[in-house]
């Protein structure tokens, strides 16, 4: 027992502040987890720790007083790594909601699914990304980017031929029109048929790379097909579409009682499982074998 003796423990001052700094580093890692950038610096951070670990365990002690002088500056470059997503963050932080209520989930999915049917009865060519667990800031960069509540309308009216932004993709963040005019990557599978439009590889291709919903209408005849995971779904009547949408957008909004649940949950939202999945794997083997 007497090293518990030794052993200094904190007072009231110390644990409250091991409290509030558990909690920053839990949200900052929560943003960070969602950018690109947390690879570059989790590989960054791994590499230090088995340098040192090396240089400690065979005594090279001039490499491992470098080492760990170099760890002292670590903060300054992870602020330099993170340099977009920290401006961003800030410039967003009192735009979004931290929380969504399944009222304005219900809205969001019928004002995206009324410009849907619209653009579709009119035969006008569209592509709508729907962001989810992952960001699109990357993809939000080639376009031109926007901060507008979704509106049927709104997002009818960026499709109208010979409209600047007509031609690309559109993508909702949060519940918001984020970028419009966006260019999405296309699918390179061999695979596909040829016959399959430019704007359905561009959702494939982005849903491949990003956990998102990408909604496409056909210009030629109207048909909606919805993309997530790399796979795409043909067909989609009203119904169907805000079935789906629904699933997606206010029964986990429902369920979820934090962010973390909420991720989880998304993650593990099979394509197959949220609107009779046997029809729809049915449905897309048919198309991409035709």
């Amino acid at each position: 027992m007497t090293w518990m003796n030794e052993i200094v423990w904190p007072g009231a001052g110390g644990v409250f502040e091991i409290l509030v700094l558990s909690c920053v580093f839990y949200f900052v890692f929560l943003f960070f987890r969602e950018t690109r950038s947390i690879h570059v610096f989790v590989g960054m951070l791994l590499l230090l720790i088995t340098m040192i670990a090396i240089t400690r365990l065979f005594h090279i002690y001039a490499l491992n007083w470098l080492l760990n002088r170099f760890s002292v500056y670590l903060a300054v470059a992870v602020l330099i790594i993170f340099q977009p997503e920290i401006r961003r963050a800030l410039a967003e932080l009192g735009r979004q909601p931290l929380f969504a209520t399944p009222v304005e989930s219900r809205g969001l999915v019928d004002s995206i699914v009324e410009a849907v049917m619209l653009l579709a009865e009119r035969r006008i060519g569209a592509l709508i990304a729907i962001e989810r667990t992952e960001n699109t800031r990357a993809i939000q960069d080639t376009g031109v980017k926007l901060d507008a509540r979704v509106n049927s309308d709104l997002l009818a009216s960026l499709f109208f031929p010979h409209t600047p932004l007509h031609d690309g993709g559109v993508i909702i963040s949060g519940g918001r029109i984020v970028a419009a005019g966006c260019l999405f990557p296309l699918c390179q599978r061999p695979e596909l048929s040829r016959g399959l439009g430019t704007r359905h590889r561009a959702a494939m291709g982005l849903t491949e790379e990003i956990d998102a919903i990408a909604i496409v209408v056909s210009e030629e005849t109207g048909t909606v097909s919805l993309s997530t995971r790399g796979r795409l779904s043909r067909d989609f009547d009203e119904e169907r579409l805000h079935r789906f949408l629904a699933a997606v957008l206010v029964n986990e909004q429902m369920a979820a009682t934090s962010r973390w649940t909420r991720a989880r949950q998304h993650l593990d939202l099979s394509f197959n499982g949220i609107a009779k999945s046997e029809n729809m794997a049915q449905r897309e083997d048919s198309s991409h074998g035709g």
